[in-house]
């Protein structure tokens, strides 16, 4: 049987740690990647895995990506992420959500969750009935009045429409989006909220998921196109966004990409980094994922520093600049987009 340090997404990991309540149905992995800038941060993700080797590699990738998405971002936190095994849609309880923040509480702050895909809001208050290091539950009231919760979602997919705004004006010399023709996959939390913006743009939109009710509902209320999952690398679009579960890059996808930049807020969006330099190849600039996804784990930072909601977005809205820095990068060093966003990460954690 292979180690977990043998493994092929294993690079650093300060822990990794399982947990199992049987009594429960808790099965869920913790994976600590990276502490030197702060407690490690990253949400509680829920997936029917195939295996426990899927959810392995998964969170491996997934926390290492956080620490990345945390050093770009400037934030003093480090970075993790877990798993939990299951079904979000049937196998979600009150007592599976307490078990797990027991786990949690074990690590004694090591790690801090928060709200990741397949997991909402209340199923984190219930984690937070059992621990303290959580992050993301709790409101905030805006300077209109509005109160909002600790749903990074918004943040997200508000960093993600800076971001594509920063790579249309850099690959299409264009300073507006009005006519720009984008193709998000996934109409989840993220995706349904930057369709949103990106309609209010001006852009035209097509959306595809895995779940066509979804798709259907959030094309309806956008006037945006649908189409299935499969069919949406095949779309001819300027942008092409996918927003919903990892390794979507890939060899057989990429050579249907007609797109001519991918900027999404899905995390781990290559399936490889030889998938990197095939995007090089068929003439797509790739935003790298832990770069403009990053507005979620910015928004919690903020609300954990006691910023005001506005100025939380404002930080979130920096990820336009944090895009065209790694894209004039590129340009000048002749490297790939995501070579320069590594080691810029990198360099802001030797810092």
């Amino acid at each position: 049987m292979m180690s977990v340090f043998d493994h092929i997404e294993f690079d650093r990991h300060e822990e990794v740690v399982f947990f199992h309540r049987p009594e429960c149905g808790l099965k869920a992995i913790v994976a600590i990647h990276n502490t030197h800038r702060g407690p490690a941060l990253g949400g509680v993700r829920m997936y029917p895995y195939r295996s426990d080797a899927d959810a392995l590699q998964d969170v491996l990738r997934l926390s290492k990506g956080m620490t990345y998405k945390s050093a770009i971002s400037a934030l003093p936190l480090g970075g993790g992420k877990s798993v939990i095994i299951g079904d979000p849609r049937s196998d979600k309880s009150a007592e599976l959500f307490e078990a797990f923040g027991a786990c949690l509480d074990t690590l004694a702050g090591r790690y801090i969750a928060a709200e990741d895909s397949g997991t909402t809001v209340q199923d984190l208050e219930i984690i937070a009935s059992k621990t303290a290091h959580i992050s993301g539950v709790g409101e905030r009231e805006t300077e209109d009045g509005a109160i909002v919760d600790g749903d990074p979602s918004p943040a997200t997919a508000y960093g993600v429409f800076m971001g594509i705004q920063a790579a249309v004006k850099h690959r299409l010399q264009c300073e507006s989006l009005s006519g720009i023709k984008v193709a998000v996959q996934g109409a989840g939390a993220v995706g349904s909220r930057l369709v949103q913006h990106l309609t209010q743009a001006g852009a035209e939109i097509t959306v595809a998921d895995i779940y066509s009710e979804r798709a259907v509902a959030v094309a309806e209320q956008f006037n945006a196109k649908v189409v299935d999952c499969e069919q949406v690398y095949d779309e001819v679009t300027d942008v092409f966004s996918p927003c919903a579960l990892g390794a979507v890059l890939n060899e057989k996808s990429i050579p249907r990409i007609k797109a001519k930049i991918v900027a999404g807020a899905a995390n781990n969006q290559l399936a490889s980094m030889a998938d990197m330099d095939m995007l090089a190849q068929h003439g797509v600039l790739y935003v790298p994922d832990f770069a403009i996804n990053a507005g979620g784990v910015i928004d919690i930072a903020s609300f954990r520093a006691g910023l005001t909601y506005e100025q939380g977005m404002q930080q979130v809205a920096g990820i336009y600049q944090t895009v065209t820095r790694i894209l004039e990068c590129a340009d000048r060093e002749g490297a790939t987009t995501l070579a320069v966003a590594q080691q810029l990460a990198e360099a802001d954690l030797r810092s």
